[in-house]
């Protein structure tokens, strides 16, 4: 049984080492109610260095380096290559649905399994994203550990990630569809002010459409006070202009202000108004900053997710921690710029070859007639395909669709059927 630390990978999952206890079931623990709950997890207890290094392992996606996933998590999915729900359905002889009541076939090697509903299914087939929830984990114990440092000074790392604050949302739909927008753009710490519909809520979960971690991992507080007691520097936004003496940011410009709060250990925050009215002008006042973006003047209101995605943007952008589109296992990071889909550029040889095959072909078929137009003709023919910039393969096809044009009628290949 090879041993990761204070850790161990048993039958394929990583454990604390010694025990059956998984790493998954310390994370889900002590997420939910502290270090004493995880230490009770075994007699005698757990030492906290035991659950510190369990933590820390999620946290940093340990099992990627060991390919020892926990069941219940989202990479171990992933890790067996099931992307789908026909994939994890596929891996059971049978499935059955208590409501309704009905039973599919999935033709797998696994038992017959009972589901209470196919809605449920959907919500928990992938498994959760545990590394999420001890990352949250790590960042709450500095909290408790240090002490807060006073504003404009101290070097605490609170974690590079500021806390998205919705003051009295009043669609759990809309708390959903806010974390989503959070989960694009490396966002993870929500909070909630008063939510009308009250708090946990299904719905939200619902409409986080697989950012359901964020919402799981979601704090709702009374009062506008308590949410923000523990930050340095809020922002507020808002598309009205208010009569307040304070610091007017764009997205941009408050994602770097922040960052560099962050750097002298300052927590940071942001905060959304509930949908209908935004944030009230006494809510707007107690935040340190003003965010307004670039709208058009007729129509300025944004909608909650909106209003989030736009500083998500701009905070990936900032902290180059994102990539153009989806990352997996068939699909490798891009850059900006021509994608010629692993084909070099042709060579100035194979394009003058193409060039000169099809100046022969429209030689033989009349085309320069006049002949003394010929040479501005092939001028703008090489300019046109010069500009092209195109590939090797790009150059073949090119010079096989004039082969097959040329031979003319009866020999080419047979039209589809």
């Amino acid at each position: 049984m090879p041993i990761i630390s204070d850790l161990a990978v048993n039958n394929g999952e990583p454990t604390l080492a010694g025990t059956t206890v998984t790493v998954a079931t310390v994370v889900a623990r002590v997420f939910a109610g502290g270090m004493d709950a995880g230490s009770a997890l075994s007699q005698p207890a757990f030492e906290r260095a035991t659950l510190d290094a369990a933590v820390a392992y999620c946290g940093a996606r340990g099992c990627d380096h060991a390919e020892a996933y926990c069941t219940g998590c989202r990479l171990r999915t992933d890790a067996d290559g099931i992307l789908t729900i026909d994939d994890y359905l596929g891996q059971f002889e049978h499935v059955r649905f208590e409501q309704p009541q009905i039973e599919m076939r999935g033709g797998g090697p696994l038992p017959d399994r009972t589901e209470p509903s196919l809605d449920a299914l959907l919500k928990t087939w992938r498994g959760k994203e545990l590394f999420y929830f001890a990352r949250r984990i790590i960042r709450r114990n500095k909290r408790e550990i240090e002490p807060r440092p006073k504003r404009m000074a101290g070097s605490l790392d609170a974690g590079p990630i500021p806390s998205m604050i919705l003051v009295r949302p009043q669609l759990a739909d809309n708390i959903g569809m806010v974390a989503r927008a959070m989960a694009n753009f490396g966002l993870d710490e929500l909070r909630l002010v008063a939510p009308r519909d009250g708090w946990p809520n299904e719905k939200a979960r619902a409409a986080a459409s697989g950012a359901d971690f964020i919402v799981e991992a979601a704090t709702a507080h009374p009062t506008l006070a308590e949410a923000i007691g523990d930050l340095n520097f809020v922002c507020a936004t808002t598309a009205r202009q208010r009569d307040l003496a304070k610091p007017v940011l764009t997205p941009e410009q408050a994602v770097a202000e922040i960052l560099r709060r962050q750097a002298e250990g300052q927590r940071c925050g942001v905060l959304f108004g509930p949908e209908r009215t935004g944030l009230e002008s006494d809510e707007v006042a107690v935040a340190d900053a003003v965010i307004m973006a670039p709208v058009n003047p007729k129509f300025a209101s944004l909608n909650l997710a909106q209003a989030a995605l736009l500083f998500g943007y701009e905070w990936i952008k900032a902290t180059a921690h994102g990539t153009l589109g989806r990352v997996t296992t068939y699909e490798q990071p891009l850059e900006t710029g021509l994608r010629t889909r692993g084909s070099a550029p042709a060579t100035k040889e194979e394009l003058l070859g193409f060039i000169g095959q099809l100046e022969t072909e429209l030689d033989r078929l009349g085309f320069f007639n006049p002949e003394h137009k010929r040479q501005v003709l092939m001028r703008n023919v090489h300019t046109m395909f010069a500009r092209m910039d195109a590939t090797e393969q790009e150059v073949r096809t090119l010079r096989g669709i004039v082969a097959t044009l040329a031979k003319g009628k009866g020999h080419g290949r047979k039209p589809s059927t």
